[in-house]
């Protein structure tokens, strides 16, 4: 069964969100938004709480107070297997392929979960090499595929908020610029994107807005158009 979906003008906002392992505070009162149709990052060294971040959304952390909207709606309650049905899709840094099914079986694995998703023909003129490489099993698929794959099965199940964690990580350049054109074209069909992301070079011309983490806290916003004038301090604080 599918879920109907009714925008609302922000797609996430996020007030005072802590999240906890176990005893360790991770996330200190994070405070962000982010409107339909825009995409974000959030920038940060490692241990920064970023990944954290995208997890509490979907509940995949040990304990979190404060307020998490989807769409217009109160979500912090929610367990995780319901996330879906709001429109979240996670693509997370592991991938998460299955490894004896093919590249197609994995593909349609997922339940459309949401109205709205992308059809299989769809995904493919998107991502040329999935049809190539369709009936492979996922263990033969490159690092490059696999992360193609990991982003078009949650395309298929009605997502509209991506959360994409990492998605570039030790790519071949040639990959990164095609996982750079399908996000213009995913922002162009209405869908709104959080990215994690340490290639800054990547992430910079894409995004509407930074977010800068440092210590489970957002020490600075900037938009689009700030972002000329913040390169020198972003350097200095992110070590990129």
């Amino acid at each position: 069964m599918t879920s109907a979906f009714h925008p609302h003008p922000e797609m996430l906002r996020i007030h005072d969100l802590h999240a906890f392992y176990g005893e360790s505070h991770i996330l200190h009162g994070i405070d962000l938004k982010v409107a339909r149709g825009e995409c974000v990052t959030l920038l940060g060294r490692n241990g920064s709480g970023r990944s954290t971040t995208l997890k509490s959304v979907l509940g995949l952390v040990g304990r979190r107070s404060g307020s998490i909207m989807v769409n217009g709606k109160e979500v912090i309650a929610e367990p995780t297997h319901r996330m879906a049905r709001y429109g979240v899709g996670y693509v997370p840094e592991e991938r998460a392929i299955f490894a004896s099914l093919s590249c197609e079986e994995n593909l349609l694995l997922p339940p459309q979960v949401a109205s709205g998703g992308m059809s299989v023909d769809e995904i493919y003129r998107m991502f040329p090499n999935l049809l190539e490489r369709r009936n492979s099993p996922g263990s033969k698929l490159s690092g490059g595929e696999q992360q193609m794959l990991a982003m078009a099965r949650v395309l298929r199940t009605g997502a509209k908020l991506l959360l994409l964690d990492e998605i570039t990580e030790g790519l071949a350049p040639v990959i990164v610029r095609k996982l750079g054109e399908v996000i213009i074209e995913l922002k162009s069909r209405g869908f709104t994107i959080v990215m994690v992301e340490q290639n800054f070079r990547f992430a910079a011309p894409l995004a509407d807005r930074h977010y800068v983490l440092e210590h489970g806290e957002i020490i600075a916003t900037i938009s689009a158009e700030e972002l000329p004038g913040r390169m020198d301090w972003l350097h200095q604080t992110l070590g990129v």
